[in-house]
């Protein structure tokens, strides 16, 4: 072959291979059973350079609206963004009420050992014992009526006791345990004591006997009680005296010349300390004294007292 021919040969196949690549296609391997053996190869990069990227999405431009959004009709007003609700808890559960409990029923009272229309030094007991608890606002009497019932029914209804009003052995020593033993004065704060024992010097003769222990006066003949009253004393500043003496004076409406008071009744036995009435005595009881004489406040006793006792008669004031 020719050189021509060659050169020929050579630029007809340049062509070939200009017009393929023209026509955008390449040569393919093809397996014996006829599928692709490899990916399809990838653009020239020519190709790739001129492409025109297509846009993923169209984007929309923001428009102002022309009204605001409180302008809105409510329906169409845009609901406002709100944060994410969070469970709510449940509420607390409301304490339970504790149930009312009844208070046990009072124990049943034991054999009644005082009740009203009773009498005596017991029942003066009680009304003492009663008075340190402030139960019993008077002084005690002996005598068990309305007043000293309802004292205690008080006492036993503030204690869990049955209330009755009737002293039994319960509320007895429930009042023992409380309280302490009365003294003689506690017992008599307004007189009435009973007479102490008398002095062997009043056991003979006409005598005037009185105790200060008990506040009484006795009047005594041979040893004999006739007649016994309440008295009181002077005080701490002006004390009546106390041992044997005998009344030299008496005076009927005597009236004091150093205190300007009345003195009535006035049996004189030591200076111008006398045995007499006292109207202040029987106002005030034993919240006074006297200026050292011996005060009576009951004035029918002491005038009785007054026709009977002569000159001379003894007079004993004793502890």
């Amino acid at each position: 072959m020719s050189r021509g021919a060659i050169a020929k040969g050579r630029a007809a196949a340049g062509a070939a291979v200009a017009l393929a690549l023209a026509c955008g296609c390449t040569a393919q391997a093809v397996d014996r059973a006829g599928g692709d053996d490899r990916k399809a190869s990838p653009p020239p990069r020519a190709e790739r350079d001129n492409a025109t990227p297509t846009p993923r999405s169209s984007p929309t431009p923001k428009v102002k609206s022309p009204v605001s959004r409180a302008e809105l009709p409510q329906s169409e007003a845009p609901a406002p963004r709100s944060a994410p609700s969070e469970p709510a808890e449940p509420p607390d559960p409301a304490p339970a009420r504790p149930r009312a409990t009844q208070p046990p029923p009072p124990p049943p009272p034991g054999p009644v050992l005082m009740e009203q229309g009773k009498r005596g030094t017991m029942v003066r007991e009680l009304q003492a014992r009663l008075r340190q608890l402030d139960w019993f606002r008077q002084h005690p009497t002996g005598t068990y009526g309305p007043v000293t019932a309802a004292a205690v029914a008080g006492f036993q209804a503030k204690r869990g006791l049955a209330r009755t009003g009737e002293t039994d052995t319960r509320t007895w020593n429930r009042l023992l345990r409380m309280t302490r033993e009365p003294s003689r004065y506690e017992l008599y704060p307004d007189g009435g004591m009973p007479p102490a024992k008398p002095d062997r010097r009043c056991l003979t003769g006409r005598v005037l006997c009185i105790s200060k222990e008990s506040r009484t006066l006795t009047w005594m003949v041979d040893g004999k009680a006739l007649s016994t009253m309440d008295v009181r004393f002077g005080s701490e500043y002006t004390p009546t005296r106390e041992g044997e003496f005998r009344v030299f004076w008496k005076s009927r409406h005597h009236v004091s010349t150093l205190y300007d008071t009345p003195m009535p009744y006035a049996m004189f036995f030591s200076g111008g300390q006398a045995v007499h009435y006292s109207s202040d005595f029987a106002a005030r009881g034993y919240g006074g004294a006297s200026h050292g004489c011996v005060n009576v406040r009951d004035e029918k006793r002491i005038a009785r007292l007054f026709r009977q006792v002569r000159d001379g008669d003894r007079v004993v004031i004793y502890r």
